[in-house]
């Protein structure tokens, strides 16, 4: 029987128990059960452009902390490459750039661009060598226009997380992105990672915490649509606020939608607006330490309308204060856990029973 019981029924369903933001076993589980077999949001491959060229990253640091690197190689294809040397674990590529192969700065072994072993000195008299894992691991890859996604070991198909997505929003050119770099940032906020989710995933505090932003939105008409692994968050437009020109034979043609507020389990939010997106990702460092990354996109000859890095701030602070208040609030002997508001947080619902799940 699982750890945790989430309801089915949001009528009649609890939330997710103080003590489940405090469990170091239980952060340190979903750490494995969640972020590793899930898609994580690694970037866009405008950086890599070029052929024969490859970049390291860090998956998750500070908690997976997983080294990878993303190579084009001389055809022009993709990978996600284990950026550790086969041989004695050093990392291979430190800084990006142009590489007619992967060579290991310790003793020398080589590996083409996909990852295949290629030569290592001194060798020779090994037997039964090389072997399938002295090829560098190759990390399930995928893409949403420009967005790259990666998996270290995928329980659910990419297809199925995101078909939601591509099917509703087939129209929307997420291949013609471009990076904002001046309009993006990055938080570390004292909380659970979860509490921060939590906060993303109801529209119900907004008229008490972000007055500003709600100004753009008719909060009567806003709601949360529940997918298998994601769900949305359909922001309609007040009557001068910015609104998608929508073609008939989209599902949401007649409505004036301002935002798409996409959430994709365990931690990731794709936001689309007329301009472009704004993807936030969620990364877990501890069990009460949190990184936020803003990262702006924006569609050719826009601008973020009514967006700026003020705003985006300003919002930032907003939702800190609470998250980090809720962080201290759950650690009372007087809190145990709560109810859901059958109307407003179906998406909080949503995701504290994915979480269960996992247990």
């Amino acid at each position: 029987m699982s750890k945790y019981h989430i309801d089915e029924d949001i009528r009649k369903a609890n939330t997710l128990p103080g003590s489940f933001y405090s469990d170091a076993e239980g952060y340190n589980h979903l750490l494995n059960e969640a972020f590793r077999k899930s898609w994580q949001w690694i970037g866009d491959s405008s950086e890599l452009n070029e052929n024969a060229y490859c970049k390291p990253f860090e998956l998750l640091p500070g908690s997976l902390s997983e080294p990878l690197l993303l190579s084009r190689d001389q055809e022009g294809e993709l990978h996600c490459l284990s950026n550790v040397c086969t041989h004695r674990g050093k990392i291979i590529v430190e800084k990006a750039g142009k590489m007619r192969q992967l060579s290991c700065g310790y003793h020398g072994r080589c590996f083409a661009l996909d990852g295949k072993f290629k030569s290592m000195p001194e060798f020779k008299e090994a037997l039964d060598f090389p072997r399938e894992n002295d090829n560098l691991s190759n990390i399930s890859l995928k893409n949403l226009g420009i967005f790259l996604f990666c998996s270290l070991n995928p329980k659910i198909d990419f297809e199925t997380v995101f078909k939601p997505i591509i099917e509703r929003l087939s129209w929307f050119p997420f291949d013609k992105l471009i990076f904002d770099a001046k309009n993006s940032a990055e938080y570390s906020i004292d909380a659970h990672w979860a509490l921060y989710c939590d906060n993303y995933l109801e529209g119900f505090h907004v008229p008490f915490v972000h007055p500003g932003l709600g100004a753009n939105l008719d909060y009567a008409e806003y709601r949360t649509e529940i997918f298998d692994y994601c769900n949305l968050q359909l922001g309609v437009a007040e009557a001068d606020a910015d609104a998608f020109d929508l073609a008939e034979t989209s599902i949401d043609f007649g409505k004036r939608i301002h935002a798409y507020y996409w959430w994709i389990f365990p931690n990731l939010m794709l936001n689309v607006y007329t301009w472009g997106v704004s993807v936030n990702v969620v990364e877990p460092i501890s069990k009460d330490k949190t990184r936020v990354k803003f990262y702006t996109y924006l569609l050719p000859g826009q601008e973020a309308a009514g967006f700026s890095k003020d705003m985006l701030h300003q919002t930032e602070m907003e939702d800190e204060e609470v998250v980090q208040s809720v962080q201290k609030g759950l650690k009372s002997s007087f809190y145990s856990s709560g109810r859901f508001s059958p109307t407003r947080e179906q998406g909080v619902h949503h995701f504290h029973r994915l979480l269960a799940n996992l247990f």
